[in-house]
């Protein structure tokens, strides 16, 4: 059987639910306007269109519904499909930037050989229009099926980003029973060597920095940044998606000329227990989410000279 015809017998009708929707998107067709190119077809991985007598037709029995990724609306050459419904329109459709707009290969690798993290910033707010194309440049992320299960949470100006700090200071004071010897005891058998190794070896001199150099003066949490976001996800989010839109938005930064820093040991933290969740609700964290990560700007107040050579764990083709 043609997978199509497949497809029509089983009436799957039931949306792929997130945070922001649970419905199907809904397609329409011009058919006067419809030259039956077929593109549409050819980019529906969902199977919601098909060609017949060359116009292109809706299959109301797809295999997930419509989630309204929009690459039929996206191709078609005549502007005949309209996708509405899962926090799209019609009118979210933009021209694509010039070919000759896109950065080279070349330019592109040398920023990224250029860029290191940056914790040392000088004393000058980021402002708010550098802000805007971070997050214009980082919603544009592939981050799972539309519409994005990513939240960003932002922290603008050097008292709200020391304030932060503070308080997960303070809050990290009333969890450290984690880093104490008989607690990592008992969990080694449950958690195994590489865990065991990692919270000796990594988390305790970690809430040492963060807790007791607070005292001192030092903040190494967020190390005195002007502005801070927080990427996370929903329930319903791939764990990944928070991680790259977290990505771009640190790209982003640095074609700004700010320097940026993600900053991974903060989010495990705040995501279990009752006092994690009374944590979460004082920032208007809005979701417990699997992967999280906070991703600090500001104007970089040191200068490297070099770059340095990364490798991979390994790189294998397969036979």
């Amino acid at each position: 059987m043609h997978f199509l015809g497949f497809i029509k017998t089983q009436n799957l009708i039931m949306a792929i639910p997130t945070s922001r929707t649970k419905e199907k998107g809904k397609i329409t067709i011009d058919e006067n306007m419809c030259e039956g190119c077929g593109n549409c077809i050819k980019v529906c991985k969902d199977f919601t269109i098909y060609l017949e007598g060359k116009k292109a037709k809706i299959n109301e029995n797809s295999l997930f519904g419509c989630i309204a990724c929009a690459h039929c609306m996206a191709i078609c050459p005549t502007g005949a499909i309209r996708v509405h419904g899962r926090e799209l329109s019609a009118n979210d459709l933009i021209h694509l930037p010039k070919k000759a707009e896109m950065t080279g290969y070349e330019a592109f690798l040398a920023m990224l050989l250029r860029r290191r993290s940056i914790r040392e910033f000088k004393n000058k707010e980021v402002d708010q229009h550098l802000i805007d194309q971070i997050l214009a440049a980082a919603v544009t992320a592939p981050m799972g099926l539309p519409p994005s299960d990513v939240n960003v949470l932002i922290f603008k100006g050097f008292e709200k980003n020391a304030a932060f700090a503070k308080d997960y200071s303070e809050y990290l004071k009333g969890i450290r029973y984690m880093t104490s010897p008989l607690f990592l005891g008992l969990m080694r058998p449950f958690w195994g060597k590489e865990n065991d190794e990692m919270f000796k070896g990594f988390i305790n001199p970690l809430f040492k920095a963060y807790v007791d150099e607070m005292k001192n003066g030092h903040n190494y949490i967020n190390y005195d940044a002007p502005l801070a976001m927080y990427f996370y996800g929903t329930p319903y989010s791939d764990p990944a998606d928070p991680i790259i839109a977290a990505t771009y938005a640190m790209l982003a930064g640095e074609t700004l000329g700010l320097g940026t820093c993600m900053l991974g040991a903060i989010h495990p933290f705040i995501q279990n227990g009752s006092k994690a969740r009374t944590f979460r609700k004082k920032y208007g964290i809005r979701y417990k989410s699997r992967e999280g990560l906070f991703v600090i700007f500001g104007h970089p107040a040191v200068k490297y000279h070099k770059a340095v050579k990364r490798t991979f764990a390994s790189v294998d083709y397969v036979n």
